[in-house]
């Protein structure tokens, strides 16, 4: 007979609990108010740095107007993500400049992801290349007409739309989503991961930056980087592509030292990361969420170091304004078909499949008339110290004795 039926029949009351039983409930009340209570601050958390993210709904709908304009998709499983680093100097970036009311992309990259997601191609576009800006619709809903123009104006005379717009004239490709990061994002984000080491051949100068550095290795916070990443005078040439290349070394330097700190395993780490990131950012409504963000990253978590490559689009000295920039054909033409056929683009001095009478593709200054130095020769592959290899048309000797190497 059990203890209960015995109870039962015997009219007494039944015994209290075992205390180890007692315990067990309480542990489990206890366990189970600490999982919702986990849950529940997990969930805060992912909605606000969901809700960081700022929508550019103003650019779906201009994209919208002109639809029969752009160009369609080749590859529909390849993606094309236009990046535009922002000068706009109100609010935070004041500190930056004066703001005059208008606003240009400081930096542009197209970057193509490719249909299996095995390998990334970033391309700078010169924000002094002289370019055809089509019809756009003014921030006050004014129409501004078809202008030659530096390809930069596009974003002050548009906004992101206009930039987009410019582009796939440009090269033909379709955009399918945009990303923009304003000053004060950029340098959030290298403060979140605690720092972004480099390496100086020699000191820099440069009082418009509000940059001075040694030379030799450091760790460049926030402030420091983006003023580094800006920085025309007081270093280098003063080129607009040595300052392009800079700013894609700096990328591929801050990715990987993000990889192997373990940075992303680190909870309270991943957080900081992902709070200046999505606070930095407004996207197209198909990029403007973590879920969305995280579809993307997920996709080429597992893509090689070296199947990722920068360059510029192979440019020169405009011929009536060396001032400004002009496309090297046909290699520019050779390079937006390989991204637009999501075919690899070849190493320097190899012309792309199916293009046996092609010449040099990454090679911008073959047949160009001028110096390598001078030209939107491609960046150096992502690996080593931001000034441990020469660039274009130096020779190696020209690093011995520097404090890099």
């Amino acid at each position: 007979m059990t203890e209960p039926e015995d109870a039962q029949q015997t009219g007494l009351p039944h015994p209290p609990p075992r205390p180890h039983r007692r315990w067990l409930r309480w542990a489990a009340l206890g366990a189970s108010l600490a999982v919702l209570a986990a849950g529940g601050a997990a969930w805060a958390l992912y909605n606000r740095l969901d809700g960081n993210i700022r929508t550019d709904t103003e650019a779906v709908d201009q994209l919208r107007r002109f639809e029969r304009e752009r160009p369609a998709a080749v590859v529909h499983e390849a993606k094309n993500i236009l990046l535009i680093g922002s000068d706009d100097r109100s609010g935070d970036n004041g500190r930056y400049g004066r703001d005059s009311g208008t606003q240009r992309s400081d930096t542009t990259i197209l970057l193509h992801l490719s249909a299996d997601r095995s390998s990334a191609t970033g391309v700078s576009i010169p924000r002094d290349l002289m370019v055809d800006i089509p019809e756009c619709s003014r921030p006050d809903g004014t129409a501004a007409g078809p202008l030659f123009a530096q390809f930069n104006w596009a974003y002050q005379m548009g906004g992101a739309a206009c930039t987009i717009r410019t582009v796939e004239n440009l090269t033909g490709i379709r955009v399918d989503h945009h990303l923009i990061v304003d000053f004060t994002g950029f340098e959030k984000l290298v403060d979140a991961v605690g720092g972004v080491e480099v390496c100086l051949a020699e000191p820099v100068n440069d009082p418009e930056a509000h940059l001075v550095l040694d030379a030799g290795p450091q760790r460049l916070d926030g402030e420091q980087a983006l003023g580094y990443v800006r920085a025309r005078k007081g270093i280098g040439d003063g080129s607009d592509t040595q300052r392009m290349e800079r700013q894609q070394e700096f990328l591929a330097t801050m990715l990987r030292q993000v990889r192997d700190d373990g940075l992303l395993t680190d909870p309270a780490e991943l957080y900081r990361v992902l709070d200046a990131v999505t606070s930095s950012l407004t996207a197209d409504p198909g990029l403007d969420s973590l879920s969305e963000l995280y579809d993307l990253i997920s996709g080429v978590r597992g893509m090689p170091e070296e199947r990722v490559r920068f360059m510029t689009a192979p440019r020169r000295p405009y011929t009536y304004d060396p001032n400004r920039d002009e496309l090297v054909q046909p290699d520019a033409d050779l390079l937006f078909e390989a991204l637009r056929e999501d075919r690899p683009v070849p190493e320097e001095g190899r012309p792309p499949s199916g293009s046996p009478s092609a010449g040099p593709l990454t090679g911008p200054s073959a047949g160009a008339g001028v110096p390598a130095s001078d030209t939107g020769a491609e960046a150096p592959e992502p690996s080593g110290s931001l000034t441990g290899s020469p660039s274009a048309g130096e020779s190696a000797d020209d690093t011995a004795g520097s404090p890099c190497g």
